[in-house]
């Protein structure tokens, strides 16, 4: 009972005037870099950090808390009713999120991602709460053998995350890997593929690619194809929200993906994109009708955005349990601790027990405060949808520029946007799938990373991968689906043949 009454003393304390206000702008502040694509909760927290030198340790934290998981929470609307990706995580959401919203339901969709989120999030909230020392002990224990393990078997799972063929989602994830490698490399210093252009660096920025891909795309799709194909379907005030079909449907994945969220929230890098890629992998395989992905399936809005709001509370158990980031958010969020002069780590909850659980009773509040903000707008935001094209488009190309040139203030950043823009409305043309891009994108730094780091380790030799405890079963397992694939699909066609 003391982990609960260290709660209640949480709460006591993240509900202060001063405490609760902090979470309420942090709540708000990241929703609109959730739904405005470019600066993103990194930019926004980095850009607030001079103005918490004179606020309390506690309050600070709490509003970049607010910030960190707001922005996943807000990140679902542009990703539904626009098809651009506000943050990372939302990239998923825009495969059955937009074409929900193409068919009149962008209400539903909105309604079951902030419901979602809100469970998700709580799921992820009571792991930190009680298993929080446990799960970061075994998360440390996870090295670049593991992390290349864990890349590989993922792309081999999620290659077919779209419905379109096997052969089109490896190319697809083929070209995000190699554009992953764009830059300086991470090992040698040496620069890669960059053309003597200095803007390439520092890589590919994810934003940027993905803004491109889906924003700049579907805006040139939208000009080459007539307006009666475009035609959004009508809808009334009572269908702004799910019906009893969708919320059965939703249950479900909004429970599965909060679990799977918070489970590879604990791995190091991207885990709440990773986990919306999973979690959306899981529910096409589980459902009954896994014909309707891609076109419009609940399930594929509630399970992916479940997962990274989920995975979001995840990140922080190795962060204030052992002092280590796992990502770049949590290494900016430790950044705030620091000019506070509070370490995160083993005796943060002995040394600040207010800081540590009124933080984390912030969490559930401010997961409550985005319901709330978030739930009565559906209706609003959906009515968007309404807005006839030749104005909603250019109101979209001017949003996606400004957040392109926001995170370098960089010309070449909107050349690039063009780029990718082009290459997305090809896509389209052609029947690829901008997702498993994305996703090679995402992978491709942690397999090749993992995979040099693991060979330095292991004198070269690649047994060493598949001899470890984890990163062997987990590849093991890999090769094992691997060859199951290959030996069914071989069987279907031959069945086929002789029919």
């Amino acid at each position: 009972m003391d982990i609960v009454d260290m709660l209640i003393h949480g709460f006591v304390i993240s509900t202060s005037p001063a405490n609760l206000l902090a979470c309420l702008i942090g709540v708000l502040i990241g929703t609109l870099v959730g739904v405005l694509p470019g600066i993103g909760p990194i930019g926004a927290i980095a850009l607030l950090l001079p103005f918490s030198f004179t606020m309390d340790a506690t309050t600070s934290l709490i509003m970049f808390a607010g910030i960190f998981y707001g922005s996943l929470f807000g990140g679902s609307t542009t990703s539904i009713l626009l098809n651009i990706p506000g943050e990372a995580s939302s990239v998923v959401t825009c495969i059955d999120g937009y074409a929900m919203a193409k068919k009149g339901r962008a209400g539903a969709a909105l309604a079951v991602a902030a419901v979602g989120s809100l469970i998700a999030g709580t799921i992820g909230l009571i792991g930190l709460t009680f298993f929080a020392p446990v799960m970061s002990r075994l998360a440390v224990t996870f090295g670049p053998p593991e992390y290349f393990a864990i890349a590989t078997v993922g792309l081999l799972i999620l290659m077919k995350l779209t419905g379109t063929s096997m052969l089109k989602s490896g190319l697809m994830v083929a070209v995000g890997i190699m554009l992953g490698t764009v830059g300086l490399d991470s090992l040698t210093g040496i620069n890669r593929f960059t053309f003597a252009v200095d803007e390439l660096q520092r890589g590919l920025e994810f934003s940027i690619v993905v803004m491109g891909l889906f924003g700049i795309g579907e805006i040139l799709d939208t000009l080459v194809t007539t307006t009666n194909q475009r035609k959004v379907q009508s809808f009334r005030v009572r269908e702004l929200y799910p019906d009893k079909e969708e919320i059965r449907r939703s249950v479900m994945p909004i429970f599965r993906g909060g679990i799977i969220g918070f489970l590879v929230g604990l791995i190091p890098g991207p885990s709440a994109t990773i986990s919306t890629f999973v979690s959306y992998a899981v529910e096409r395989k589980k459902s009954k009708h896994p014909e309707e992905f891609g076109h419009g399936a609940i399930e594929g809005v509630a399970g992916p955005e479940s997962a990274n709001n989920a995975a979001a509370s995840a990140a922080m158990i190795p962060l204030l349990s052992l002092g280590l980031p796992f990502s770049a958010i949590s290494a900016i969020l430790l950044s705030g601790f620091m000019i506070h002069g509070v370490i995160p780590g083993p005796t943060l909850v002995t040394q600040h027990p207010d800081l540590f659980w009124g933080l984390i009773a912030s969490m559930y509040i401010g997961n409550v405060l985005l319901l709330i903000i978030n739930l009565p707008l559906v209706g609003l935001f959906a009515y968007l949808l309404r807005t006839p094209i030749h104005i909603l488009m250019p109101v979209v190309l001017i949003i996606t520029i400004t957040g392109a040139y926001s995170l370098n203030h960089s010309i070449f950043d909107l050349v690039l946007l063009a780029g990718f823009g082009i290459l997305g409305f090809a896509m389209k043309q052609t029947g690829y799938e901008p997702a498993p891009l994305a996703l090679g994108l995402i992978l491709g730094p942690t397999l090749e990373t993992g995979l040099a780091q693991g060979l330095i380790i292991g004198d070269g030799n690649p047994w060493f991968f598949l001899s470890r405890p984890i990163s062997g079963t987990i590849l093991w397992c890999g090769i094992a689906l691997l060859v199951f694939h290959i030996v069914s699909s071989f069987l279907k066609k031959k069945q086929s043949t002789q029919i």
